[in-house]
């Protein structure tokens, strides 16, 4: 009888010891959740304010604003939804993104850029545009800059886009946007960053050489296999056909 009533007495205690300890880690993870939200609030309230101040003044200045408006837009819903660790801590990065461009444009009107931010998701790997490149893609002249200018308005912070590097830097044209929305890139991309980064200093290999860039698998690049794609017909006549205005949703 002695003996049951001590067995008694450990599944008892083991209960409870379960149930604080599940309690203890639910309180310790939704403090957890509580402060990278509350970190996430205020980078997208920081990004807010720092374009509600500002007014572009040049061409540059302006598209550098509009991407930054269009990250807070995507910031504010992305916390209005969060509810995991993981969606608040994208919320920071959605938030950084915009305060990059905020940068960006405060250069492009010869200003102060402002503090320091923490580095975004991949931008370290990608690295920078270090030097004014021009080429000529499909017919069409391709700019890229380690500064803002006229022929150089469309900025990019650095990082992943659709599992690829992107070199931070300034461009003629914002060729990465189709791979952001579509989640892949396409063949005038490998092509475009084998002409604009190969042998530039600074820049990642993975985004100077097409090859590599693609990790030996063109078809794994642009996120399929090129059997899927068919012969020259389904590809417009093959690379000959190719438009690279397409690849930019017509300019």
């Amino acid at each position: 009888m002695e003996t049951f009533v001590w067995f008694l007495v450990l599944v008892v205690l083991v209960a409870v010891a379960a149930v604080w300890w599940f309690n203890h880690r639910a309180t310790v993870r939704k403090q957890e959740l509580d402060d990278i939200r509350a970190e996430a609030r205020r980078w997208v309230e920081r990004l807010g304010g720092q374009i509600l101040n500002l007014v572009g003044t040049n061409e540059a200045a302006k598209q550098a604003l509009v991407d930054a408006s269009e990250r807070h837009t995507a910031a504010v819903s992305q916390l209005e939804q969060a509810t995991t660790v993981e969606q608040s801590r994208l919320t920071t990065q959605t938030a950084l993104e915009g305060l990059y461009y905020v940068r960006g444009a405060r250069v492009a009107m010869d200003m102060d850029p402002g503090p320091e931010l923490p580095d975004l998701a991949g931008q370290q790997r990608a690295g920078r545009v270090t030097e004014h490149r021009e080429v000529d893609v499909d017919g069409q002249r391709q700019v890229a800059s380690p500064e803002p200018g006229e022929r150089t308005p469309h900025y990019y912070p650095g990082g992943t886009v659709a599992g690829r590097p992107v070199p931070q830097g300034w461009y003629s044209e914002p060729w990465w946007k189709p791979a952001l929305a579509a989640g892949a890139w396409g063949m005038g991309s490998f092509l475009l960053m084998g002409a604009l980064f190969s042998g530039m200093d600074g820049v990642s290999a993975a985004a100077a050489s097409p090859e590599e860039f693609a990790g030996g698998d063109m078809g794994d690049g642009m996120g399929g296999d090129m059997g899927e794609m068919g012969g020259p017909d389904d590809m417009g006549g093959g690379m000959d056909g190719f438009d690279f205005g397409d690849l930019l949703g017509g300019g």
